[in-house]
């Protein structure tokens, strides 16, 4: 399946991505969660747009590539992975590599960011990762389905459950839940629509 990147992914670079994607098997934050933010990525290249193309869609790729429930540097691990994968495998493509190590570890920050924390094209690529959120019901409770199977081994379901909830309320009660317009008209109705219904039932 293609993944409609704006580049030629080396084989062996997919090869050794989607191995790390695999590793420990994840519910959600697994290779088909990157397939749905590329869909994203795709969209918003033909609304807005994105300046660095390329670095984008490998801040993408890695974003999720080391991960650990629970653990607080699985950003700062994947943005070092991409910089080593992008070193072996994409030596003479010209990528900027800090901007695709900083777009991964702005993603250590959903949630607490403001529009004017970051340049419009970090919010954009911000905003595609965050746009599970606004998805149909099905698929949002699908989502939050893999994150508690993803913290079950590591975390008691009661304590989960009011850090989730904690988390989803914190969402709801922000003025935007997505950085940008371009996803903001899009998903934001929908986006809080799940969200209440999600934290009506961690009761």
């Amino acid at each position: 399946m293609s993944l409609n990147l704006p580049f030629d992914l080396p084989e062996p670079q997919r090869i050794a991505l989607e191995s790390a994607y695999a590793t420990p098997p994840r519910a959600y934050h697994n290779f088909e969660h990157v397939r749905e933010v590329l869909r994203h990525y795709v969209e918003a290249s033909h609304g807005p747009g994105w300046t660095q193309p390329a670095e984008v869609a490998l801040a993408v790729l890695y974003h999720d590539a080391i991960y650990e429930a629970g653990r607080k540097d699985n950003e700062t691990r994947s943005a070092q992975l991409a910089e080593e994968h992008i070193a072996r495998f994409m030596p003479d493509r010209h990528i900027d590599v800090p901007r695709v190590t900083q777009l991964i570890e702005l993603t250590a920050r959903h949630g607490v960011l403001e529009p004017n924390d970051v340049d419009e094209e970090a919010a954009l690529f911000l905003d595609c990762d965050m746009a599970i959120l606004g998805a149909e019901p099905t698929v949002f409770d699908a989502y939050d389905r893999g994150i508690a199977a993803e913290y079950r081994a590591v975390v008691p379901g009661w304590l989960f459950k009011i850090n989730r909830k904690r988390f989803l309320k914190s969402l709801l009660g922000r003025e935007r839940i997505y950085l940008t317009p371009f996803f903001h008209q899009r998903l934001d109705a929908s986006a809080r629509n799940n969200l209440r219904r999600a934290v009506t039932s961690k009761r």
